[in-house]
């Protein structure tokens, strides 16, 4: 059984990617209908919400039904990140988690996200401060290191579980690194099993299907993995992964029946969270997604992206049905 602190997760859990603009609740809402066994909101500035920003305060939203979730959060400042977690923790998550991951230009930047990653002092004191003034349980995400001169995250996995983390997630890129370039597992294998750490250690990055995940799994022994860019359009990749890992068979890809019934779900969870007006817009951009890969769609994509309004969409979707299940 895998735990955070006191947070069981199963004999190996397979996490949801804290993605912005993404994993906002209603597309968690139905991650977790297919199994996602953690989950964490989008990453929040700690300026923001100490600033108390409707944006920022916004995402603390989630459900019970998402249990367990994290809060992530992301900052420069230590005495900001410090606030933001005790801001953070009056939600009442299951744990707040540190976003030390981030490559975005204007993020690193400020030297926070993974532009913390050319300061490991401050990354393990500003990670000591936050632990020390919450009572949750405190995790981490990050990447091997800020290039390639400086991959040095076995020696940061062992510095900030000594200052009191609780689990750590690695993605197996540089801040550098572009998505194109294969995520290097290496690494990560090698914080795993470094006898020092006791902590989880989950690893992140190129978890597209059901058969990577199998050979992350057994080629480097991590306690557990992170999904992010392999859920797009595919929430059902949680359950395809616990299935073959069960029984090394590959369930059937969702039909377009199966396709439209879960993005009508979200959908409704997206107009109830945000207000119809927003909802239909803001989903616009997983139509592509849940429907790649299909034939002649294009039509049917243009007039979803041009639908104002819930039942506009319904319409649209239905005629796809038809069009495609006849």
């Amino acid at each position: 059984m895998v735990r955070i602190d006191n947070i069981e997760l199963g004999n190996f859990p397979i996490l949801l990617a804290p993605m912005e603009d993404v994993t906002d609740p209603p597309f968690r809402f139905v991650c977790k209908m297919f199994g996602a066994d953690m989950m964490y909101t989008e990453f929040i500035s700690s300026e923001g919400l100490i600033r108390d920003a409707a944006k920022s305060v916004k995402k603390l939203d989630f459900e019970e039904f998402e249990r367990p979730i994290g809060i992530q959060i992301f900052g420069h400042d230590i005495d900001s990140m410090v606030k933001a977690a005790q801001y953070a923790e009056t939600a009442n998550p299951d744990l707040i988690d540190i976003n030390f991951g981030c490559p975005v230009k204007k993020v690193v930047a400020k030297g926070a996200g993974s532009g913390i990653l050319n300061d490991i002092p401050k990354m393990v004191k500003m990670t000591e401060a936050v632990v020390q003034s919450v009572k949750l349980p405190v995790t981490v995400k990050t990447r091997l290191g800020y290039d390639d001169e400086h991959k040095e995250i076995v020696d940061i996995a062992e510095r900030l579980q000594d200052v009191g983390i609780k689990a750590l997630t690695i993605h197996g890129r540089t801040r550098t690194q572009r998505p194109r370039i294969p995520a290097d597992w290496t690494l990560i294998g090698e914080v795993k099993n470094n006898p020092r750490m006791h902590i989880p250690v989950f690893g992140n990055g190129d978890v597209v299907s059901a058969k990577s995940a199998k050979y992350f799994k057994d080629t480097f022994g991590v306690d557990g993995l992170m999904v992010a860019r392999g859920v797009y359009g595919n929430p059902w990749i949680f359950r395809e992964i616990k299935h073959f890992l069960e029984t090394g068979e590959e369930l059937p890809l969702p039909d377009f029946s199966e396709r439209v019934r879960v993005s009508k779900i979200q959908l409704e969870k997206s107009c109830e969270w945000k207000g119809e007006k927003r909802g239909v817009l803001e989903i616009r951009k997983h139509w592509g997604d849940y429907f790649k890969g299909y034939p002649n769609f294009k039509p049917f994509r243009i007039k979803l992206m041009e639908a104002q309004t819930a039942s506009e969409v319904e319409v649209v979707l239905e005629k796809a049905r038809e069009f495609y299940c006849s």
